[in-house]
């Protein structure tokens, strides 16, 4: 993650050229890992810098801290933020490199929001404080064929019971633009300075109008991240047409081949709910339909991100 220079990069730009958000005050990184953010608002002028982390990495953190001669303003603090007292009663600043693939898989949001009810003083900052998370369709016959009708014919051997299977696993990877068929829409926008816990389950509806004749083969979700009490606008995008991140995009399989004509939109809702036995994984229902020239179709279709 450190080597994703668009994630990394953008948290050090915000950080010296916004000074103003960190320089004196109290900030709280939400689960450091390396401690590089605490680094960077250390180096900004924070006037004390608290780190939480709660796996083995904390030990290496502080030491890096010690290392590069931080120690008297970062305190590294090895432990659930759940469970954790901190030595001050509030803090000015939460920053927190919490987002996962599809934005909410494997995330820490609860976490961030629960250190934000706590500490975060009353006029206190979020950083990032908005994501957005967003939809199109891409035409992707030839992964596709490797990744679902594979299971067909394998050695001879038809497999395809595990077809089902394969379709229900969102794939994580890199899309070329050049595969994107529609216009790409906004999904859900989140707040996350006055956003609940709840607000990560939602229900959303989605109008895809496509910008070519082509084949539907995928949805591909994506996310954008935003720090808007910057001077100016900052932030970064996981789209297929922005520069490659370690999130990449994730990609829906449909069951049906799409073909849709220049002018035709391919409707539906998409309905993101944490699971029930373990919240951190993500159930996901897609409902789309297609009333076009050469394709009439309407489904709904079930994902599982484990």
């Amino acid at each position: 993650m450190l080597k994703d220079i668009v994630r990394t990069k953008t948290y050090q730009n915000v950080i010296t050229q916004s000074s103003f958000l960190i320089k004196d005050k109290i900030v709280l990184d939400v689960g450091a890992g390396t401690g590089i953010l605490s680094l960077f608002c250390a180096k900004a002028g924070a006037k004390h810098v608290y780190a939480i982390e709660c796996s083995q990495m904390a030990d290496m953190a502080k030491e890096i801290v010690n290392t590069n001669g931080y120690s008297n303003v970062i305190t590294v603090i090895k432990g659930k933020v759940e469970e954790i007292e901190l030595p001050v009663p509030k803090v000015d600043v939460i920053i927190s490199e919490w987002m996962g693939y599809f934005l909410l898989f494997e995330n820490m949001l609860n976490t961030v929001l629960y250190a934000r009810d706590k500490w975060l003083a009353e006029d206190g900052v979020v950083l990032p404080d908005k994501c957005s998370l967003h939809l199109t369709a891409i035409e992707d016959a030839e992964y596709k064929e490797d990744k679902i009708e594979f299971w067909n014919n394998v050695y001879g051997f038809d497999m395809s019971c595990i077809k089902k299977q394969a379709m229900m696993e969102p794939l994580v990877d890199t899309v070329d633009a050049n595969q994107i068929v529609t216009n790409c829409q906004l999904l859900k926008t989140m707040d996350i300075s006055k956003m609940t816990s709840g607000d990560a389950s939602f229900t959303v509806p989605f109008k895809l109008t496509a910008e070519r004749n082509d084949y539907i083969h995928a949805l591909v979700a994506y996310f954008n991240v935003s720090f808007t009490k910057c001077h100016k606008l900052m932030g970064f995008s996981t789209g297929p047409r922005s520069k490659a991140t370690h999130w990449k995009q994730t990609v829906l399989y449909l069951e049906d081949v799409i073909t849709i004509c220049e002018g035709e939109t391919l409707t539906g809702s998409m309905t993101v709910s944490n699971n029930k036995k373990n919240p951190r994984d993500i159930d996901i229902k897609l409902k789309y339909s297609l009333n076009g020239q050469r394709s009439q179709v309407s489904r709904t279709q079930f994902y599982k991100m484990r």
